[in-house]
């Protein structure tokens, strides 16, 4: 039997697996804040109960990474402060995320959370990582597709130009 046999939890993280969950949380701190802002910003329902959804998920992800990393002994990066609520209204115009702009940060973001997932599930040597990370990678992949819907119902999706390749008659 070696190292790497038996017990994931009792196997030790690689340089690797500590850095990856590092990055990733503190990645996912930053963006629970981020959030936490745009959804001030947000004027429709349906993106708010979206990014309210994200925000949760973040949360459950920093706790699950916070807990693994304690249990191997791994310093934990900074957390940006709470972010308060705020009134629409008491946001100047030009000074607000418009909806589709913050539909299309969030598009970003879990498109980036994907391909992070990824690379996580990748690098690791313990089962218990990968699965971790493959179980964030398939809540990213539903929102990711909850968003899509939703930027299609409200017409936020710009598509790139569209081929529409015709066979010319030989």
């Amino acid at each position: 039997m070696g190292i790497l046999s038996g017990n994931p939890k009792e196997e030790p993280m690689h340089y690797g697996e500590v850095f990856g969950t590092w990055s990733f949380l503190l990645a996912a701190k930053g963006m629970v804040a981020g959030y936490q802002t745009l959804k001030n910003h947000t004027g429709d329902k349906d993106l708010n109960k979206f990014i309210e959804e994200l925000i949760q998920n973040g949360q459950q992800e920093i706790k699950q990474i916070e807990e693994l990393l304690k249990e191997n002994g791994v310093g934990l990066p900074p957390s940006p402060p709470e972010r308060p609520n705020a009134c629409l209204e008491d946001i100047p115009v030009g000074a607000r995320f418009q909806d589709p702009e913050i539909s299309a940060t969030l598009s970003r973001d879990i498109a980036g959370g994907l391909v992070a997932c990824s690379q996580a599930i990748g690098q690791s040597v313990r089962e218990d990582i990968a699965m971790m990370f493959g179980q964030f990678h398939m809540q990213k992949a539903t929102l990711g597709g909850k968003l899509l819907r939703l930027n299609k119902e409200k017409g936020w999706l710009i598509p790139p130009p569209l081929h529409q390749h015709k066979k010319e008659d030989c």
